[in-house]
């Protein structure tokens, strides 16, 4: 996508390799997304409310994948256990100016399944899934 920081959103689906490269900044998508999402992503965020496709998070270094539906990932993403996290409160709350489902999505997402990836990289990067 090319995008260095600031807000993306989109209120319908996105194709394939989503937030590739992505170096900071936050991209919200409303509808589903296609393979590649968040693939050799540097930092930075990507939540995603509906489906993802194929190698999500392929070769990703750093940075936060943020679904509402459970994905597929590959064997090189660990599995960390739920959790509650303090910081997602405080993202949902930066977000309440949109208009957009986003603005009003933290107050049903506050547990979330966490997976560390990609671990064929550095593996900093993680997956959190709404529980």
């Amino acid at each position: 996508m090319g995008m260095r920081g600031g807000l993306i959103l989109v209120k319908g689906n996105a194709g394939a390799r989503v937030g590739d490269h992505l170096r900071r900044g936050m991209i919200l998508i409303e509808g589903s997304v296609g393979d590649y999402c968040g693939s050799r992503m540097i930092a930075g965020t990507i939540a995603v409310m509906g489906q993802t496709g194929r190698f999500l998070g392929y070769a990703m270094r750093r940075g936060t994948l943020l679904l509402w539906q459970q994905p597929e990932l590959s064997a090189s993403f660990n599995d960390c256990g739920s959790h509650t996290l303090a910081f997602l409160p405080m993202v949902f709350d930066s977000l309440a100016h949109l208009d957009s489902r986003f603005a009003h999505a933290g107050e049903s997402f506050n547990r979330v399944q966490r997976y560390a990836g990609d671990m064929a990289e550095i593996g900093r990067g993680e997956v959190l899934v709404k529980r």
